[in-house]
């Protein structure tokens, strides 16, 4: 029985059956071309690799804050200003507008508690662009009456924007907000 399972293989006279003649210029594929073939095809990839994660981290380091642990020791600080100005009760409105010229207007209105308006305040103003900070714009703030500043900034691009008002008193600022705008 195991000779006519061997017999089933082989050609009738017993001997193993002859290599399949070549072609003209056609070659073998041994081992070793077949190693090469796979060196190379990873020799590509890494090289690719090589040259995206360079172009990555030539063009955006990550960093979004230059000291993180600076960042962390004044965390303490912005909570603790955060909670004396919801304490203060003060009512604050901004309205921003778009000026003939192209400019962005805004309008700030400060009051206390009681609706008073706020004397003896100082106001700044940034539009910050979410994306970019490079794109952010300052606005020039001035006051026209007590508790009430207007300023404006010039090549404030249509788009989303963040509204950053700080108003302080002897330098020490007192309020802040940070609120998303759509400009058109």
């Amino acid at each position: 029985m195991a000779d006519d399972h061997f017999a089933a293989r082989t050609p009738a006279n017993g001997l193993p059956s002859p290599p399949l003649p070549r072609k003209p210029g056609e070659r073998e594929l041994t081992g070793r071309m077949v190693l090469a073939l796979i060196l190379a095809f990873f020799a590509v990839i890494f090289v690719a690799n090589g040259v995206l994660v360079h172009k990555a981290l030539s063009t955006f380091g990550g960093v979004d804050t230059e000291s993180s642990y600076k960042a962390g020791q004044l965390f303490a600080r912005e909570v603790a200003s955060a909670e004396a100005q919801d304490a203060r009760h003060w009512q604050v409105e901004a309205k921003v507008a778009r000026a003939a010229d192209g400019s962005a207007v805004i309008d700030v209105i400060a009051r206390d508690a009681g609706g008073a308006a706020l004397a003896g305040l100082t106001a700044s103003a940034i539009f910050e662009r979410p994306t970019d900070r490079r794109l952010d714009r300052p606005v020039a703030v001035g006051e026209v009456s007590s508790g009430h500043f207007r300023g404006s900034a010039e090549s404030v691009a249509a788009g989303q924007w963040d509204l950053a008002i700080e108003l302080a008193r002897k330098s020490e600022r007192q309020f802040r907000s940070v609120n998303r705008i759509v400009l058109k």
